[in-house]
């Protein structure tokens, strides 16, 4: 069922999930000595050949996960309850998500050692789009499950 509003939202949210793995999340260089550190959801990358780039796999696990989550959701349109039970598991994936992002951009400032911060990027911000979409899909889910309810009571 795309043709209800949930259900479109659910799929911009997976969208939005899947450009997580592809988008740089935060980026950070050293004007001094032009090195830069970029975090994408599989790796933590210094430009320095010294260090070794970190394995970030748990933010592509944690986006796959919640895009999952998304499509089985569309899918459970007739049964509204689990619907709902698979938008607050979507919202911890993309809560946690969010957490891992914020976890791996600190390690990020420790290997350039200057006191200008970071700068986040689009993959950082789109996870924080997908839980606003989150939000209203469940939003329209428990409207549609009120309106079942109402019209049972008629019957």
């Amino acid at each position: 069922m795309i043709q209800r509003i949930q259900s479109v939202f659910l799929l911009l949210l997976a969208i939005c999930m899947a450009c997580v793995l592809f988008l740089p999340i935060w980026a950070k260089t050293d004007p001094q000595t032009n090195q830069t550190v970029t975090l994408t959801a599989t790796q933590l990358t210094p430009t320095n050949p010294a260090q070794a780039p970190i394995a970030t796999y748990a933010i592509a696990a944690l986006a796959v996960l919640s895009i999952v989550v998304a499509l089985a959701e569309i899918f459970q349109y007739k049964k509204r309850m689990t619907q709902l039970m698979l938008g607050s598991l979507n919202l911890l994936l993309i809560s946690a998500t969010i957490g891992a992002a914020f976890y791996y951009s600190s390690q990020g400032e420790q290997l350039v050692n200057v006191k200008m911060p970071g700068t986040f990027e689009a993959g950082f911000y789109l996870p924080t789009l997908a839980l606003l979409l989150n939000l209203l899909a469940n939003r329209f889910i428990r409207r549609d499950e009120k309106l079942v309810r109402s019209m049972d009571r008629l019957r």
